[in-house]
């Protein structure tokens, strides 16, 4: 067994979700969550069939995130996993629909920090076994910090 690191530098604006799915069907499944949950999002999917053909299928309304999502997925190269990247939307807006779709197994993260994938490939393939999502804590939140979170919250609008 060797245990490998997969290093994600998101481009700017851009919201990542990492899931293991299963079934042929999960991208057109997980593209129709996406179009009804946010208007006007932009969205790119990859996910990696762990079966048959083991191809990595893909779906969105980018050509770039789609790309991309493509890319992550095939390189990741772990059985059934899902990348969706997206913009004009936050995965807040995303997950609650997402845990619904029927093919949906486990999500790793949901987040637009740089991200490890860390993997485990043996003589059968690949496995995800968790994941590096962001940076450590610098410190304990004072009252400062808690204000401005409080007004970062309402300049995007998720509190009044």
């Amino acid at each position: 067994m060797e245990m490998k690191s997969y290093k994600i530098v998101l481009p700017p604006d851009t919201q990542i979700i990492l899931a293991q799915s299963h079934f042929i069907k999960t991208v057109e499944d997980v593209h129709e969550c996406m179009v009804n949950c946010v208007p006007n999002i932009k969205f790119g999917i990859g996910f990696c069939e762990a079966s048959g053909p083991c191809l990595v299928r893909h779906s969105g309304n980018d050509t770039e995130l789609e790309s991309l999502a493509i890319k992550y997925a095939n390189d990741i190269g772990c059985g059934h996993i899902l990348v969706v990247l997206m913009n004009k939307a936050y995965p807040i807006n995303i997950l609650p629909r997402l845990k619904d779709v029927p093919e949906i197994v486990n999500l790793y993260c949901a987040t637009a920090n740089p991200l490890e994938v860390l993997i485990m490939e043996t003589e059968q393939g690949r496995g995800i076994l968790g994941v590096v999502d962001g940076f450590k804590p610098k410190g304990i939140e004072l009252a400062q910090d808690e204000r401005d979170r409080k007004d970062f919250l309402r300049s995007i609008g998720y509190k009044l």
